[in-house]
């Protein structure tokens, strides 16, 4: 048997581009600011596929359940594990920011504080309270959806046409069938843009550096740590508890998805994976009609890094400016961040916009204090996209067992694989049903 260059690979090849990219960054730091187009440009590239990826992607999956009354349900249990995992992570950051102190003995003084800074980024806040999000969920008009490039109007439409395509019978036959043909084009062309990852993600790691340096950490380094091990804590006990629960093993499925990771790694975004990691939960055994629910939905409303950064970096700034909140201020604040964090989509900088957005109606804490941690907030957004995706790829696989849409066997043989997916089958085209190994899901 042949054996595969290990350049071949794309986590291989992601790693050199992140390597390559601290270094002239750290070195060139001019020259590192500058490849900023380069991570912006390949999301941008993905971003434009992820709209028709999951209209297809729900379609096909709504009409090959034989009962699409499951779907109301298959959500409800979605939303209801989506909203504890969230609150988890949110006593998680609040219990990890009160054991280790980042901001203890800061003493800094609001009044000296920029809040130019705050008001740039309250200028990205466009819903208020939850009328206003919901009735951004409906889009303006059909094609609107995909215009403005948001997963939940995609995913509302998507549902829409494919309980309208259930219910007319044989006449959906032929619109079935161009979704499909469309959707292995997709897949298809998608794996051509991810041949050009490892490029973003150098782009994006040496702009990161380049700009911000690593000596930029600073003083401000034990907050950044605070974090990482309040992420690392929900990954490995919170998300490994859950997943040894329902009978696979945590650290088989980050193996199965390391390139997937790697890219969100470098671009400090979770969307460019979406449509890949669409293929690689199907091909695990969950039914393609779940997967294509609950992972987009995922995406909006279980942002659990972002919830573990809210409470931490709220907490960071109460304690670096000497702010003693009450428990019922407290409990108060997390009621507002169990909507705040809903409403920051999966990309760069969001988790600091819902920031702002979260002590926006907060009195208690002052607004201009995100200027105490605009200039870190990059080193930390990596840590945010990483534990949502791996969240929300638990959170898909346990919904999947809940409804009885996904088959142990498949699962348990493609993690313990050691060649779990080529290149080549998502380069080709091949969507998940075409290349699943073994029966299908049940």
């Amino acid at each position: 048997m042949k054996l595969r260059s290990p350049f071949k690979h794309l986590y291989v090849q992601v790693i050199i581009g992140l390597m390559l990219g601290i270094t002239v960054g750290h070195y060139w730091p001019d020259i590192g600011a500058s490849l900023k187009p380069l991570g912006d440009g390949f999301v941008k590239l993905v971003k434009m596929m992820i709209a028709p990826v999951v209209f297809c992607t729900i379609v096909t999956g709504i009409t090959s359940l034989s009962d699409t009354k499951e779907i109301g349900k298959t959500l409800l249990k979605s939303m209801g594990l989506f909203y504890v995992l969230t609150i988890i992570a949110l006593l998680t950051g609040l219990v990890t920011v009160f054991l280790m102190q980042p901001g203890a003995g800061m003493h800094i003084d609001p009044k000296q504080l920029d809040a130019s800074v705050a008001a740039r980024f309250a200028n990205d806040i466009h819903i208020h309270g939850f009328a206003d999000f919901a009735l951004h969920i409906i889009p303006n008009a059909f094609v609107g959806a995909f215009a403005q490039g948001e997963v939940l109007p995609v995913l509302l439409l998507a549902v829409l046409c494919g309980f309208g395509l259930s219910r007319i019978g044989s006449a959906a036959r032929p619109v079935l069938d161009t979704i499909d043909g469309f959707s292995h084009m997709l897949f298809a062309v998608f794996g051509v843009i991810m041949r050009v990852a490892p490029i973003g993600a150098f782009g994006a790691m040496a702009f990161t550096v380049g700009r911000y340096g690593i000596k930029s950490i600073g003083s401000l380094g034990l907050l950044i740590g605070t974090f990482y091990v309040a992420c690392s804590f929900f990954v490995v006990v919170v998300l490994g508890l859950l997943c040894r629960l329902h009978g696979f093993r945590l650290w088989q499925l980050l193996r199965y998805i390391k390139e997937e990771l790697l890219v969100v790694l470098g671009t400090s975004s979770s969307e460019p994976v979406l449509p890949r990691l669409l293929l690689k939960l199907e091909r695990l055994g969950c039914k393609k009609g779940v997967v294509g629910l609950v992972l987009p939905t995922g995406y909006s409303f279980n942002l659990d890094g972002t919830a573990i950064y809210l409470t931490l970096a709220s907490m960071f700034i109460a304690q670096a400016c000497d702010i003693h909140l009450t428990w019922h201020q407290i409990a108060a604040m997390l009621g507002i961040m169990l909507l705040t964090s809903k409403g920051a989509a999966g990309v760069t900088g969001s988790g600091f916009v819902a920031l702002v957005a979260t002590l926006t109606v907060m009195p208690d804490l002052p607004v201009a204090g995100v200027a105490l941690i605009v200039g870190i907030d990059r080193f930390m957004s990596e840590a945010r996209a990483l534990t949502s995706t791996i969240s929300n790829v638990v959170a898909c696989i346990v919904v999947s067992m809940w409804e009885k849409a996904c088959d142990r066997d498949v699962l348990t043989r493609e993690l313990s694989s050691n060649y779990p997916f080529t290149e080549e089958k998502l380069e080709a085209g091949d969507t998940p049903s075409v290349v699943m190994a073994g029966p299908s899901p049940r």
